[in-house]
């Protein structure tokens, strides 16, 4: 298994819980979850870390937090270009993707490694090679980040966590 040089990560039900949260006036929130930025920044010092999102209506919200908040890169593709999209940009060998859509299984199966949270669809979640026991928005990504930590880079949760100057 060739270690992966890029992490691409669907926003929607990946980052988030995958609730769209509506007004009146529309779509106004989503829930983001605690501990996935923290795991992401231990990550980027091994792989480019990139978001993809295919909510055209919602893009501005996961704008605010992906890029302007988290800063990273966060791209509108659509979810049935997304292998494509994927392909012009990387070879797809050396990509580790996270989804959790119906259609995410058309890139899960075609990249390096492929990771669903454990509240992707049951179809997505047959193509995935590694499983979180984490949901969606509930820090799943924090635990993908140290999963790929350990089983690409040989680095274990002691050797991530930062040493504490005195004892709790």
């Amino acid at each position: 298994m060739t270690q992966p040089k890029v992490f691409i990560l669907d926003v929607d039900g990946v980052m988030t819980t995958g609730h769209f949260l509506y007004s009146a006036e529309g779509k106004q929130f989503k829930i983001f979850g605690p501990d996935d930025s923290d795991a992401l920044s231990m990550l980027s010092g091994y792989l480019e870390i990139r978001f993809i999102s295919s909510d055209k209506r919602g893009f501005k919200i996961s704008e605010s937090r992906i890029s302007r908040d988290m800063g990273y890169r966060l791209d509108l593709v659509s979810s049935f270009e997304r292998l494509q999209w994927i392909s012009e940009r990387y070879s797809p060998e050396v990509v580790a993707y996270m989804g959790d859509g119906f259609y995410d299984h058309l890139v899960l199966k075609n990249v390096g490694y492929s990771i669903a949270p454990s509240n992707a669809s049951s179809y997505t979640k047959s193509f995935a090679q590694y499983i979180t026991d984490s949901s969606g928005g509930n820090r799943a990504v924090c635990e993908a980040c140290i999963h790929l930590l350990a089983k690409f880079f040989n680095l274990n949760r002691t050797q991530l966590l930062p040493k504490l100057s005195k004892p709790i």
